[in-house]
């Protein structure tokens, strides 16, 4: 039995004819009227008298009716349960996030939602390597500048920019200097290089050259507090040190600013609960502006009192 004629079928019956169904369900007279010729078809049966003004249901049609139209009811609470469930976060939800940037906040936004969505089993890892968001087994996954991808999708929630910073032993060069200052890099970052440096309206050109290569930026920035050598850092990072006098800020990086994204599998559906989370982080830096991080550290020291 096609169950979207009985459905169009059971509208006819309960409204008292094709018009007047038609006007409240929104449905084509033609639909309901062919919709219901073909269950009579299938059943071999006349499901209405017609004549007259109005249709009037047979003895056959009275008691499809009445078998039914609890049956459909049923059918569609069935359905508004199940989408609500859809609409609610539940279920496991596997996070990978840089190590730096976890310990900036996310423990704080981790905890809020967990707060917001109880039903939510949630799992955030801090790895400064790179991961497979399928392979890997994660739904979501933050990563700084991620290269352009189909297999992912996602937002960008966060934007930054990078200056090159170093311990206040390590004297800033000439404007006009050959010899490289030595710098802490990531390991695919090239041995030597040279970075642009705008500070306020002046430019300034330093050579580097690679002294130590760390994985992981939160190593980078014990080693540029150390006095080891210059780095380029996200300045939402440094700015309380570059404030508080630990650090010294000789400029910014030209053409190098710092996306960061929340990224799920492009084939898969986005549930509720990855949703939820890519709105929480969207809200805590609103306007993508580093500013969140000092929000975030503000509500933990409250949270200790």
């Amino acid at each position: 039995m096609d169950l979207l004629a009985l459905a169009d079928f059971n509208d006819v019956a309960r409204h008292g004819g094709v018009g007047r169904a038609a006007r409240v369900t929104g449905r084509p007279k033609a639909t309901l009227s062919r919709r219901v010729r073909q269950l009579e078809d299938a059943l071999g049966v006349r499901l209405f008298e017609r004549g007259g003004h109005e249709l009037r249901l047979t003895e056959e049609g009275r008691e499809l009716q009445e078998q039914t139209q609890s049956l459909l009811e049923h059918i569609d609470e069935v359905g508004d349960t199940l989408r609500q469930r859809i609409r609610t976060p539940r279920g496991r939800l596997r996070i990978s996030a840089p190590v730096l940037f976890g310990q900036r906040g996310l423990g704080r936004i981790a905890a809020d939602y967990a707060l917001a969505y109880p039903q939510v089993q949630l799992e955030v890892i801090l790895e400064d390597r790179f991961v497979h968001a399928v392979d890997d087994d994660f739904d979501l996954v933050i990563r700084a500048n991620p290269d352009p991808s189909t297999e992912l999708a996602g937002r960008c929630f966060l934007r930054d920019v990078l200056v090159a910073v170093a311990a206040p032993s390590l004297p800033r060069p000439p404007r006009q200097r050959d010899l490289p200052v030595p710098a802490v890099t990531l390991p695919r970052a090239p041995t030597e290089a040279t970075w642009p440096l705008h500070r306020a309206r002046s430019t300034l050109t330093v050579a580097t050259r690679s002294v130590l290569r760390l994985s992981s930026m939160a190593m980078i920035h014990d080693a540029v507090l150390a006095g080891v050598g210059v780095a380029a850092m996200p300045r939402s990072l440094v700015q309380a040190d570059i404030d508080a006098g630990r650090l010294v800020d000789w400029g910014m990086l030209a053409g190098r600013p710092i996306e960061v994204w929340a990224l799920y599998p492009s084939h898969r559906h986005v549930s509720a609960r990855v949703s939820a989370f890519v709105k929480l982080l969207v809200d805590r830096f609103e306007n993508a502006s580093p500013s969140g991080f000092t929000r975030l550290a503000s509500a933990s020291a409250s949270g200790r009192k």
